[in-house]
């Protein structure tokens, strides 16, 4: 089980891992705690027309059911509306209704319920600062962490289904500062301009955070245009021409063919650093 907080957020974050697991057999959900109603078209192309921004929760919903059918994954929506992300000095309050701004205990039993039905083996998730600081990444963080926890305990909303214990609980880790440092390296010796240069510096914007730990890269390189695909499939969300889609796939696959992650909980015993998400579920669960 992914869970994001926006849809498209799923094809930037993991996409590539979790088209490899669905090859490999696996059965992924993806679990989308809004619709991303308040998100900006970042899509210079679509831009000001006034039938996409009246209509933009439903294009979301269907951007999203192309991305999910590229991918291979099911995916649910967990019903919260999109908080937004404040911008200004200082900032402005959130809007009434919002999910960063929804009762924590509630939020937390629409998602135990999720997995109690589901029943994940592996959860991944976003980091204690949501990957990058959007409210609304901070309570999908917030919410896994609870949800991990609350979903093993039969005491804990016993309405939202029999208990069910998730064995693995991952960070998502896209752009950690080694990888984007060996991939700004690797453009600039190929004479070609980095893109990392602009993403450098809004990173220092964010302030002093803890490093992740990339406990776990799983190759995934052979599946990078699906990934690079479902994000497409998102075209209100996504600038073709950005720079996502400048470093050639064959630079991405020679200099970091993984997806990483930051193993935060485990009830298995594996040994790091890992290159596959199930390393110890797999003789835990097929073992009669």
């Amino acid at each position: 089980m992914a869970v994001h907080a926006h849809p498209d957020d799923e094809s930037s974050k993991g996409a590539a891992t979790m088209a490899r697991y669905v090859d490999d057999g696996v059965d992924v959900l993806v679990v989308t705690c809004t619709g991303g109603e308040r998100g900006s078209i970042l899509n210079p192309a679509l831009k000001d027309r006034a039938d996409i921004e009246e209509n933009i929760s439903a294009i979301r919903r269907a951007e999203m059911d192309r991305a999910r059918s590229i991918l291979g994954v099911r995916q649910h929506w967990l019903g919260f509306v999109d908080s937004g992300l404040p911008e200004g000095d200082p900032l402005p309050p959130l809007p009434e209704g919002c999910f960063a701004l929804a009762p924590l205990e509630e939020a937390t039993e629409r998602l135990v319920k999720e997995i109690r039905s589901f029943r994940p083996h592996v959860i991944t998730t976003y980091d204690e600062y949501g990957g990058y600081p959007h409210p609304d990444h901070i309570r999908t963080h917030e919410i896994s962490i609870a949800a991990f926890e609350a979903a093993a305990d039969p005491d804990q909303f016993p309405d939202a289904g029999p208990p069910w214990q998730v064995l693995k609980l991952y960070y998502d880790v896209g752009f950690s500062v080694e990888r984007t440092e060996a991939m700004h390296e690797a453009m600039l010796a190929l004479g070609l301009e980095s893109p990392f240069a602009e993403w450098r510096e809004r990173r220092k914007q964010w302030g002093e955070r803890r490093p992740p730990k990339l406990t776990t890269r799983v190759p995934v390189g052979d599946w990078f245009e699906r990934r690079d695909a479902a994000l497409l499939a998102h075209a209100t969300q996504v600038d073709p021409n950005g720079w996502f889609f400048r470093i050639p796939l064959d630079v991405q696959r020679e200099v970091w063919p993984t997806e990483d992650f930051e193993l935060v909980r485990s009830l298995v015993d594996s040994s790091l650093p890992e290159n596959d998400l199930f390393a110890g579920v797999r003789d835990r669960v097929e073992t009669p």
